[in-house]
């Protein structure tokens, strides 16, 4: 038997609504600079995007993160149905773990990629930026499961950077510091339970905040006063991009398009054309896309997923990758500078078999100053590795700033 669960809460009625941390993301937001993230308004950027960049870098920043799509899972069949539908082992993911993984059509193309919280002994959270509910349901034909759109009532916060460790401990988080990456623990709040889990969306220390929305302004609250001391920061959505591709995280919509979105299937990418063939478990039982996937993988794939480091310090934003001859290569999909590394960096999509790295090519960039348009041809080289891994985000416990 399968049973969905839809809020009553007449969200279709609105175009965009205030978050639960909206009264204090307001006061914050000096630029006025707001966005839309699905049934939301977020920020885009508070005061200044480098200010903001720095701050997770080198203290501790806060990224709302309830518009996030978030769906409940469990049941007597939850543990099969979670195996057939992602195609890591989800048999290997303990209660109190997060893992990471993709999910595929029947062609193998990636649908969206997303974080999963197995909250206790078959109860699932999938996280993802896409709306699922339709692929779930489907999905779920013939697996006794309940699946619940939780994204309206779970409100979120990523809180990440070297001092966010020191400041939960501030705020009373007793034993916070022996969280390992991935795991998830449980805390009293407020007359509440607050959930944090050592995950988050940067590629350095950090974590990421659940709570019921009605307490929301009381978790705000007494976070910013932990964090004074610690240099605590609003961040926009402009900064998290910035972060998200120095750490090499892909975005759907921006580094993929979504399968069940495409118009085109040739345009769609599987996990191994998104450097994501550590998450295809082929010794697993049966899973949507295998079959496609198990083809492809003694084939060969169409592309390669790339990270590229470009002369010069004009960002490659949607530019066309060439080989040393002039020919097409590929494309880029997200590009910044990088304030940390120095470097001008870019995630790329390569036709194989371009992609080995060290290979030497050449991105094509137009950029404008002064109402003139210049085209640079900059060379550009395939790395191995990210922009941003520093030790401290695996150190357990981590240092005490």
């Amino acid at each position: 038997m399968r049973t969905v669960d839809y809020s009553d809460r007449d969200h279709y009625k609105t175009q965009a609504f205030p978050t639960p941390f909206h009264e204090r993301t307001a006061a914050l937001n000096q630029q006025h600079c707001w966005g839309r993230w699905k049934d939301y308004i977020t920020a885009n950027s508070y005061y200044d995007t480098a200010t903001e960049y720095f701050a997770a870098r080198n203290a501790c920043s806060v990224f709302e993160l309830t518009p996030m799509t978030k769906h409940g899972i469990s049941g007597p069949d939850s543990l099969a149905f979670m195996n057939r539908l992602v195609t890591r082992d989800m048999a290997k993911l303990k209660p109190g773990r997060v893992g990471y993984s993709v999910w595929c059509n029947d062609e193998g193309r990636v649908i969206d990629d997303g974080t999963i919280f197995h909250l206790q002994e078959g109860v699932y959270r999938l996280c993802s930026q896409e709306p699922q509910i339709d692929w779930l349901m489907t999905s779920s034909i013939g697996f006794d499961v309940r699946i619940v759109d939780e994204t309206h009532d779970i409100a979120g916060l990523a809180f990440q950077g070297p001092t966010s460790c020191a400041a939960l401990k501030r705020m009373g988080l007793a034993g916070i510091e022996n969280l390992t990456p991935f795991g998830i623990q449980t805390f009293d709040f407020a007359g509440t339970r607050l959930t944090v889990s050592r995950t988050g969306y940067t590629g350095d220390l950090g974590y990421e905040l659940w709570i019921d929305p009605e307490y929301a302004l009381e978790l705000w609250d007494r976070l910013f006063e932990a964090g004074k001391l610690h240099g605590i920061r609003a961040i926009g959505s402009a900064a998290l991009e910035i972060l998200r591709i120095e750490a090499g995280f892909i975005l759907a919509g921006v580094d993929f398009l979504p399968a069940h979105q495409a118009v085109r299937p040739d345009r769609t990418r599987s996990p191994f054309e998104l450097g994501l063939g550590w998450l295809v478990h082929f010794d697993k039982p049966y899973f949507t896309g295998r079959q496609a996937l198990a083809r492809e993988k003694e084939a060969g794939s169409r592309y390669v997923f790339a990270r590229l480091d470009i002369e010069g310090n004009k960002p490659a934003h949607q530019s066309f990758i060439f080989d040393k001859n002039k020919r097409f290569a590929g494309t880029v999909t997200s590009a910044t500078w990088s304030p940390s590394a120095k470097a001008n960096i870019a995630l790329a999509s390569l036709e194989a078999p371009h992609g080995e790295p060290g290979e030497e090519l050449l991105a094509e960039i137009y950029y404008q100053r002064e109402l003139k348009w210049s085209r640079v041809m900059a060379p550009c080289r395939v790395v191995e590795g990210v922009s941003w891994d520093p030790p401290r985000k695996r150190q357990t416990p981590p240092a005490d700033f």
